[in-house]
């Protein structure tokens, strides 16, 4: 199963653990990021995503087919944000479940970097002095 989600609404976690639930899974591995209060000793007063959803969207099935065709993972979540997210809020939700816990570490790795790598999402900081583009990819 692979559950694929770009919001402008809060992500929830305990929702995503939910989704993939499967007994015959014993091992589940999640992943959520977070808005950081501070980078590089800079005040954060807020992050602003913006994608190509058509596209980001895309790139996120491509991410899970691969961890589920050929990573041991029979279930993969990723739930993303966009718009204007404060510190403490979460970004970005990956959850994926395998029989056996090994598969299931390496397919969240593999889904968090490959989604930084290669999805259309842009990210800005907004510090108190000034704002900045980070991450800008592909």
């Amino acid at each position: 199963m692979i559950d694929i989600k770009i919001s402008n609404f809060h992500l929830d976690p305990e929702l995503c653990l939910d989704i993939q639930a499967d007994d015959s899974c014993g091992g589940t591995v999640s992943f959520v990021g977070t808005v950081r209060n501070e980078t590089k000793g800079k005040k954060v007063l807020r992050l602003e995503f913006e994608c190509y959803e058509s596209m980001a969207v895309k790139e996120m099935k491509k991410i899970a087919e691969h961890c589920v065709n050929n990573l041991g993972v029979k279930h993969a979540v990723l739930h993303h944000r966009v718009g204007i997210l404060s510190p403490g809020e979460a970004a970005v939700v990956i959850v994926v479940s395998s029989p056996h816990r090994e598969a299931a570490f390496k397919a969240c790795e593999y889904a968090i970097n490959t989604l930084k790598e290669t999805v259309p999402i842009w990210k800005k900081e907004v510090f108190e002095d000034g704002e900045q583009w980070v991450s800008a990819h592909p």
